[in-house]
């Protein structure tokens, strides 16, 4: 990669950490964002204003993908080759309370962006799908094989949706596309709303945290640089059509090691000195038990292998947020 890469929702957790180890190896990055307030706009702000340290390398637009003319004349005057795209309104529970915004964002945002790549074609689309895709399938791990027809969550259907339609364009227009279903990612600079950030920030504070049927939930935690590194493997290693298949393909990217929600409480104790207050909750409309993730279709293609535990990760991420937020405690 020597021409810049597009990188949507630079401002936001993954596509933060995405831009800024594009430019760590050299390569020049054009940043979207519309800081859109699903969180507090002033992590997003922080994030920003490290991207702009790399003045020679990094490109930042605020720009809302929904409008189609912005879209449009954002690749005419860019023309980007590669386009990483992860913007995206997240948050399964939200996605049920206020559900609008999510098609203003994952769907009319998404059908611009594949529209543009349309007008000014791209060697590569790798774009941001999820594990909720997979619904109410019971079957583990999840396999990229697995029907994907029972979303439990308006945040799942749009995802659904956007690999749909990218198979679409795919398959019609001939766009390279790659679509990504992230597994609970976590790490430094993270979503305040999400498990990690969440609790950290509540039992420092001295705050009683939600816990989901007794802590008896699983998720396949993943940490943000592992993530990163599959993606920037996967930019180089496009689909290609054959025999009648559009070039468009799917795959999962997380763990492939479930950890109980109990435990991930339990380290985060052990790492800020503090017990957490808990009260025990139902699981919410629209969360499921378990997720896992069968990665060996990434691993096969680009030799994905995540290498943080979850102790390292929980251990680097407390750290990052005491730094942040300036508790030394």
């Amino acid at each position: 990669m020597t021409t810049p890469v597009l990188v949507t929702g630079a401002a936001g957790f993954i596509g933060f950490h995405t831009a800024q180890t594009l430019m760590e190896r050299g390569i020049p990055v054009i940043g979207i964002d519309s800081f859109a307030p699903y969180y507090d706009p002033m992590l997003k702000e922080a994030r920003w204003t490290v991207l702009e340290l790399s003045r020679q390398l990094f490109t930042g637009i605020c720009l809302d993908l929904s409008g189609k003319d912005s879209v449009h004349d954002l690749f005419e005057r860019y023309r980007p080759e590669i386009v990483i795209h992860l913007a995206a309104q997240p948050g399964v529970r939200q996605s049920i309370e206020r559900p609008r915004p999510y098609l203003a964002a994952n769907v009319s945002g998404f059908f611009n962006v594949l529209e543009a790549c349309r007008h000014f074609p791209v060697r590569h689309l790798v774009y941001a799908s999820s594990s909720s895709v997979y619904g109410l399938n019971t079957t583990m791990p999840f396999s990229e094989d697995a029907p994907v027809s029972r979303p439990s969550s308006l945040y799942a259907a749009t995802k659904i949706a956007d690999e749909a339609m990218a198979h679409a364009y795919s398959h019609l227009y001939g766009i390279p596309a790659s679509g990504l279903r992230f597994f609970t990612v976590y790490g430094p600079w993270g979503r305040p709303d999400m498990a990690v950030y969440a609790f950290t920030d509540a039992i420092v504070r001295d705050q009683p945290i939600k816990v989901s049927a007794g802590g008896k939930v699983w998720r396949d935690f993943t940490y943000v640089s592992d993530i990163v590194e599959g993606i920037l493997r996967l930019v180089d290693k496009p689909p290609a059509a054959g025999d009648g298949a559009a070039p468009h393909t799917v795959y999962n990217i997380g763990n492939d090691q479930p950890e109980e929600l109990n435990r991930l409480i339990a380290l985060i104790e052990g790492e800020v000195g503090k017990t957490a207050q808990r009260i025990d909750v139902p699981l919410p409309p629209g969360d499921i038990v378990k997720t896992w993730a069968d990665i060996r279709k990434l691993k096969q293609a680009v030799g994905f292998s995540p290498a943080t535990s979850l102790e390292d990760g929980v251990r680097q991420f407390v750290a990052w947020y005491k730094g942040y937020t300036g508790d030394i405690r």
